[in-house]
């Protein structure tokens, strides 16, 4: 099964073999806000994707010899014409367009098959790769919620509370952009 394909990707749920893949990447986030999903065994790391694989809301990037390179996640909010989306490449994988492939595959799945109205992302404020991509895909900047999640701790041992950018989009603004 799969959810989508683009040009150099699918992406299909999870599954028992991943757990490598994940562990890969996980094991070492360079973002804070992937710290609380921070893998430090395969042990670990095979009770994520089990856990992953059943969650409609968490989704596997892969090449197309199935090797997991990265995830994206759209969580509906209530009424589910709305989702908070985000993406995790691995850092191996940087550099050719993937996260943007997948982000913008990720997109049109939405709105087309799960009726999205709105989708938006919450980016810290010092990840301006994710901010790019944010742009790159036509969401607009909404506001910054100032220190607004802690995700890690400063030397002290005190929270270190991040600044958090949100980017959304509209159905109609995905549709007038892809028309242009």
């Amino acid at each position: 099964m799969e959810y989508f394909r683009t040009e150099r990707l699918v992406v299909r749920p999870f599954k028992e073999g991943d757990a490598e893949a994940l562990l890969d990447y996980f094991e070492k986030p360079r973002v804070n806000c992937f710290m609380d999903e921070q893998l430090n065994s395969p042990e670990e790391a095979k009770a994520e994707v089990l856990k992953r694989s059943t969650d409609r809301s968490q989704y596997a990037v892969c090449l197309p010899d199935d090797t997991l390179i990265g995830n994206l996640f759209a969580y509906p909010e209530r009424d589910e014409d709305t989702f908070s989306v985000g993406w995790n490449i691995n850092p191996k994988y940087e550099g050719k367009g993937l996260a943007f492939e997948a982000a913008k595959g990720l997109l049109e799945y939405l709105f087309t098959k799960r009726n999205a109205r709105r989708i938006y992302g919450y980016v810290e404020e010092d990840n301006i790769r994710s901010q790019n991509l944010c742009k790159r895909l036509g969401m607009r900047p909404e506001g910054t919620f100032v220190e607004y999640i802690s995700f890690v701790k400063n030397p002290d041992g005190t929270p270190k509370y991040e600044n958090t950018m949100q980017f959304a989009i509209l159905r109609r603004e995905w549709e007038a952009q892809k028309a242009s």
